[in-house]
């Protein structure tokens, strides 16, 4: 799924070409009527659009992988203790690494392709239209798809134990540096205690791994949650806001809210 940037591409808007409107439009219903008339996507690596190729299979086990996820959070009796405001603070900082932890644990694998073109009739029509409209590079890319799978990749082969894993899971969840904590002194104590945790699994012989562990984690961090929303959880639950889901898993009972659509 990879592809060379060719230079000077004709339709790729990502070198500036300037072209008349009317010319624009009157290339575009051309080749939408041209019988047989090849429909080349723009080449540029950083804005390929991709989507998965199986979605029904990865946004099942997607799902389920957040449902432990939120679980797991829940049954934190520390954060239990924790005002509710922070809690539902730490969730929103902390849900993405955690959740893309849960894959690397769950072995969930996936496979993107590259998305449908929209017609190019549809696309000069629709540019024009008031901002109510979805936003522009909501899709996922390869670039990005690729970055999120090398993290991925890299966590699998460090090979983590169960505990490493919940160790892991503590220090990521506590995270002091999140704005507007209350009980950030806190927090950050109990970091520090799950990280001591973690540090003390490794052998003597084994301090470099440690380090290599918190650096991975630090990359997990990095990866934009509006990324994995639409990668792994728009085909499920449409335009609905993740943050709304996510609070109402925390604070639900069943864990998964009343109303929304149940992973098949």
């Amino acid at each position: 799924m990879s592809g060379s940037v060719q230079a000077g591409c004709e339709r790729c808007q990502c070198h500036g070409q300037d072209r008349r409107p009317g010319a624009i439009l009157y290339t575009l219903l051309s080749q939408e009527l041209r019988p047989g008339a090849a429909r080349q996507r723009c080449p540029c690596r950083q804005r390929r659009a991709v989507c998965l190729r199986t979605p029904q299979l990865t946004c099942r086990a997607a799902s389920h992988v957040l449902l432990k996820t939120i679980s797991f959070v829940k049954n934190v009796a520390a954060f239990q203790l924790l005002p509710r405001e922070d809690q539902l603070l730490l969730l929103d900082s902390c849900w993405v690494p955690l959740f893309l932890l849960g894959l690397v644990q769950e072995m969930v694998t996936f496979e993107v392709m590259e998305a449908p073109a929209p017609s190019m009739l549809k696309k000069i029509l629709l540019s024009g239209q008031s901002k109510g409209q979805e936003p522009e590079g909501t899709q996922p890319t390869l670039a990005a798809v690729q970055q999120l799978q090398w993290c991925l990749n890299s966590f699998w082969r460090l090979n983590l134990s169960p505990s490493e894993f919940t160790y892991l899971r503590g220090a990521i969840l506590f995270s002091p540096d999140t704005p507007g904590l209350r009980a950030a002194l806190h927090i950050e104590s109990l970091q520090w205690e799950a990280q001591r945790a973690l540090r003390e699994l490794q052998q003597p012989e084994q301090q470099a791994r440690f380090s290599h562990i918190l650096r991975l984690t630090a990359s997990l961090r990095c990866v934009p949650a509006a990324l994995v929303t639409a990668l792994f959880f728009q085909p499920l639950i449409g335009a609905a806001a993740m943050g709304e889901l996510l609070a109402e898993m925390l604070f639900e009972v069943t864990g998964w809210p009343r109303g929304w659509p149940l992973p098949r």
